[in-house]
């Protein structure tokens, strides 16, 4: 029991290091453009070079997880991970910082691709697992606020290469812990899906798919160039499908495509962190550039929605999973975060905080209950041999869904600012206006969220124990029949 334990808390805590360096580095982009004499448009590569690392090798990272072992591959995501932060504590110069990012992301996607996989194998108890995926849900809102926060601490007290120095003694810690706390697997050995063409394929159509998505505030959603790379990332992962279904290894089996539960969890996943991770982003940006918030100020601003996640995750979440199951959790968390986003989209151009912000920060305590029910239903499906397939699965689809809100919601408060400011309106008005378009735009892929949810994701029968079949009569009892 206590070696279980701890390997969840090994497994959460590489977890929040990986998102809580996402996160944090946003604060301190400023001070690194500096320092290091970045243009505009190559700061924002900080950013894309681990953004497109991590989520195009997740699924990949997954999968070689189970043929390899997922401790090995989390053991060596780590220390990728650990060793990148190092270098780009180090950097002086942009190419080393962006190399270090990539690595980064490389490292992350190792890690983070096993992790779900792991926790499903080592809890199988349902309650049990309820709690270990509530806590690993934790992690993610806990790493994305606390980030905020010690970016701007460590920015303002110290410089900007502490933001990455800070990885080195949790990953070291991370490491120590996970070779006695993690269970050995051997893995189901390269034959069984060691299909170089598919991992080719898959790779490179996420990696052109996500480029194509963080572009899309340059090149516009409509331009040929954003097209052009979305068509080819589609086309790319079709032929990786048709693939799949004749190889003899394949590299994704297709069967974990076959649950109606785990299709619709991943589809629900990424209308919902599209919404929410843009909600993130948006409400930042609303606090800084129109009430005049400085950075440090809006994480502190941002902390109450990571308090109220957590205490929902932690506390809450596991109990009414276990009373009403994870897709009825699962509704009842959207509707509070269609709440939040579509209270937040009435903001005035002079809020306050506490009637106009908190309530929403409060609200948002629905994705307490969204993200661990969604893990669970989307790893329901996962059995021993294809754990870190559906992990790295589940990861991607996260991945993307936070990708293209931002990208796509943030294009669309943009547009309406710049339509707005060229018809004369106010600056803080354009903006206030812009914001509010993105978040109505958010409340409605929760709206679809909450569809597909309903109608995709069933409810699992209720499992009643039947009644031992009477044992057969010894040999000598039996009646005897006439032939």
């Amino acid at each position: 029991m206590r070696s279980r334990w701890l390997a969840l808390g090994v497994i959460a805590t590489g977890t929040l290091m990986i998102i809580l360096d996402g996160s944090i580095v946003t604060v301190a982009m400023p001070a690194i453009q500096d320092d290091l004499n970045f243009t505009p448009t190559d700061l924002s590569w900080v950013v894309n070079a681990y953004l497109i690392a991590f989520g195009s090798l997740l699924l990949l990272a997954g999968r070689l997880g189970d043929l390899l072992g997922r401790k090995r591959m989390f053991f060596a995501g780590t220390t990728v991970f650990t060793a990148a932060s190092l270098l780009a504590g180090l950097a002086t110069s942009p190419s080393v910082l962006l190399a270090a990012r990539f690595l980064q992301g490389v490292g992350s996607a190792m890690a983070a691709a096993v992790g779900l996989g792991i926790l499903v194998t080592l809890f199988t108890d349902p309650r049990e697992r309820a709690r270990a995926i509530g806590v690993f849900s934790f992690t993610g809102a806990a790493g994305a606020s606390i980030g905020q926060v010690l970016g701007g601490v460590l920015t303002d007290a110290l410089d900007w290469h502490w933001i990455f120095f800070i990885n080195l003694p949790i990953g070291a810690a991370v490491l120590a812990l996970a070779v006695p706390a993690l269970p050995a697997d051997r893995g189901l050995g390269l034959r069984a899906g060691a299909d170089a063409w598919g991992a080719l394929l898959i790779t490179g159509g996420l990696m052109l798919g996500i480029y194509g998505v963080v572009k899309i505030e340059e090149y516009g959603a409509g331009s040929g160039r954003t097209l052009a790379l979305i068509g080819g990332s589609l086309a790319l992962i079709a032929a990786f499908v048709v693939r799949q279904a004749r190889a003899r290894t394949p590299l994704m089996p297709l069967r974990i495509l076959r649950s109606r539960t785990v299709v619709g969890a991943n589809v629900t996943q990424v209308l919902t962190l599209a919404a929410m991770f843009a909600f993130q982003v948006l409400a930042a940006l609303y606090m800084q550039n129109v009430l005049g918030y400085g950075a440090l100020e809006t994480g502190l601003a941002m902390l109450p929605a990571a308090v109220m996640i957590g205490a929902v995750s932690l506390g809450v979440s596991a109990r009414l999973a276990a009373r009403f199951g994870e897709r009825r959790v699962l509704l009842g968390g959207l509707v509070l975060l269609a709440g939040a986003l579509g209270y937040l989209a009435r903001v005035p151009v002079q809020g306050a905080y506490v009637p106009d912000l908190l309530p929403v920060m409060l609200l948002v305590s629905g994705g307490g209950l969204v993200l661990p029910a969604l893990a669970g239903l989307g790893m329901s499906a996962a059995g021993e041999e294809d754990a870190g397939l559906a992990s790295g699965l589940f990861n991607t689809t996260q991945q993307i869904g936070m990708a293209l809100g931002v990208a796509v919601l943030s294009t669309l408060a943009a547009a309406r600012t710049t339509s707005l400011t060229q018809g004369g309106s106010s600056a803080d008005v354009a903006l206030t206006e812009g914001y509010r378009l993105a978040l109505v735009v958010g409340a409605g892929l929760i709206g679809a969220a909450f569809v597909v949810a309903l109608l995709v994701l069933r409810r699992p029968a209720p499992t009643t124990p039947r009644a031992p079949e009477p044992e057969p009569a010894p040999a000598a009892t039996r009646p005897v029949t006439a032939a």
